[in-house]
């Protein structure tokens, strides 16, 4: 009687499904777990990149000394009870490499010198060592770690000369230069048009560009003797070991004492730094520096898809439901964007390679640009096919998600309308469209999230390692679609597995990784945030 009943029991408890429920339940637990681990493992890893530590002077027993940035300790896996631990030694050009494990049984003596300094520079990383001497030109200014303060003047003012020239030198030589190509162009069109007055062009032409080269070369002298009177100051440093190195001021980012710094100091370096990974150029094969163009190229890119891919998605989606007979025909083409979905990325990537690039970029470039052949201008990689053909790799996404909420509309809503004499077309462009969009805009948040992370595809249409120029600027037509691009995805494949340096890539990777899953989160939240607008609109104005 008794195993009656709780054979009874058993069944009562199976047929309500609540073992399924508590499994369900730790399905999403365990996925939200490692979702939270992963966030934290790579917030750990990014951001505590940037905060300032000090510079600790390791005095080994072979007589060698080190001044290093302690990065972490663990059990030594070779020698059982004894541990060891990673520094960054810095000063790549004398040493050869940034990282060093030492075992601590080999260390003699550990201590923390308060005029021991860091720089970061333009070039060969960072570099740690006690200042010498200061000197312009030839002469003397500064001895020993005294005249720091005077360096770290010296350093923002002439860092800062530095960059402007850089950015004068970008924008106006960029303007010349351009100038210059199109000029270049006007006379080979001329040329392959057979213009009448051919002569007349080549002459007017040639006097611009004498014009333009007499300007560039005063620009180039300018340039020339302001950055030379830049760089006469100079910095002599020693390292832990002796080793003299001379280095330019204008060339050191940041000049930084870590073993005096107050905690609101380093709280000013460190948001200096994120300053400067978010809003800078890279630099050092993308280890170091900042990943602006890569940001903005990402979002740009996001955007142009989204432009393509909603009025395309939507209007298949309203066809597929609303006109085309329903049949055999509509149910292959629904089963052919479903599957669609599911092909791999990188076949996008090869059709856009071959049907846009190829195909109508080279037809492009054959009609309107036939001056600037055989270089291509649109038959080439650019942030236009990017973006052409990540809508095509989400425009199922779109198409599957309106035909829903297209089907979730009440069919009482259309009669309604055709009731008081609506057509067809304006029942489903003031009744149906409206009451679809938060549903037509939860597939767009669909396709943001798959558009904004894929790599493959763009490695082979327009995503390069570095884009000096940006695809958006001041020079008309100030949005140049053909421009190539860098992108956040393919800068974490770039830096972590390309890069001649990974182990100092590292921090960047983690950095990049975080930097990419929050502006994924940011765009889901504001089309989010439009949805749910929209749609309490919709149900204020059904009451």
């Amino acid at each position: 009687m008794e195993r009656k009943a709780a054979f009874s029991l058993s069944s009562f408890v199976f047929r309500r499904g609540e073992p399924m429920i508590w499994l369900a339940g730790a399905g999403v637990a365990v996925c939200l777990a490692m979702i939270l681990g992963l966030l934290v493992l790579v917030m750990v890893k990014g951001m505590g990149f940037f905060w300032p530590r000090p510079l600790v002077l390791i005095e080994a027993k072979d007589g060698k000394k080190f001044l290093v940035e302690v990065l972490e300790r663990e059990p030594n896996p070779d020698r059982k009870g004894t541990f060891r631990i990673r520094t960054k030694i810095a000063n790549r050009d004398l040493n050869g490499l940034d990282f060093k494990w030492f075992e601590e049984s080999e260390i003699a003596k550990r201590s923390v010198p308060l005029d021991a300094v860091l720089l970061e520079r333009l070039e060969y990383g960072s570099f740690h060592g006690f200042l010498k001497e200061l000197k312009q030109g030839s002469e003397s200014f500064g001895i020993g770690s005294g005249a720091v303060p005077a360096l770290v003047l010296l350093q923002a003012r002439l860092h800062q000369g530095l960059l402007s020239l850089r950015e004068q030198e970008k924008r106006e030589v960029g303007a010349i230069n351009t100038a210059l190509e199109r000029e270049r162009l006007n006379v080979r069109k001329a040329e392959l048009q057979a213009a009448p007055d051919l002569a007349v062009k080549k002459s007017q032409s040639e006097a611009h560009t004498a014009e333009l080269t007499r300007r560039y070369e005063e620009l180039a002298t300018r340039l020339r003797r302001a950055r030379d009177e830049n760089g006469v100051a100079k910095a002599v440093f020693v390292d832990a070991d002796g080793r003299e190195k001379e280095l330019a001021v204008r060339d050191l980012t940041r000049v930084i004492l870590p073993n005096r710094l107050t905690w609101g100091q380093k709280a000013g370096i460190y948001l200096s730094r994120v300053r400067e990974f978010l809003l800078d150029e890279p630099r050092e094969s993308n280890t170091e520096g900042g990943v602006f163009p890569a940001i903005f190229g990402t979002v740009l890119m996001v955007l142009m898809m989204t432009v393509a891919v909603v009025p395309f998605g939507v209007i298949a989606a309203l066809y597929l439901r609303e006109y085309a007979k329903q049949g055999r025909l509509v149910q292959i083409v629904r089963i052919a964007v479903s599957d669609l979905a599911g092909v791999p990325s990188i076949v996008f990537g090869v059709f856009g390679l071959g049907f846009f690039v190829y195909s109508i970029g080279g037809r492009i470039d054959q009609i309107f640009y036939p001056e600037a052949l055989p270089t291509p201008t649109f038959g080439t990689g650019g942030i236009l096919w990017c973006a052409l053909t990540l809508a095509l790799l989400t425009v199922p996404v779109v198409v599957v998600a309106t035909e829903e909420a297209l089907a979730a509309v009440p069919r009482g809503m259309r009669e309604a309308s055709y009731a008081l004499g609506a057509t067809k077309w304006q029942t489903m462009w003031n009744v149906v469209l409206p009451s679809a969009t938060p549903g037509i805009l939860t597939g767009l948040i669909l396709a943001i999230a798959r558009g904004t992370g894929e790599v493959a595809p763009l490695m082979i249409i327009g995503v390069v390692k570095l884009a000096p120029n940006l695809p958006l600027d001041g020079v008309a037509p100030y949005l140049h679609l053909e421009r190539k691009i860098m992108h956040l995805g393919f800068h974490i494949y770039d830096v972590g597995f390309q890069s001649p340096n990974v182990e100092a890539a590292l921090p960047m990777v983690y950095m990049t990784t975080l930097l990419l899953v929050v502006i994924i989160v940011a765009l889901n939240l504001t089309a989010i945030l439009v949805r749910n607008r929209l749609r309490r609109n919709l149900q204020s104005a059904a009451f």
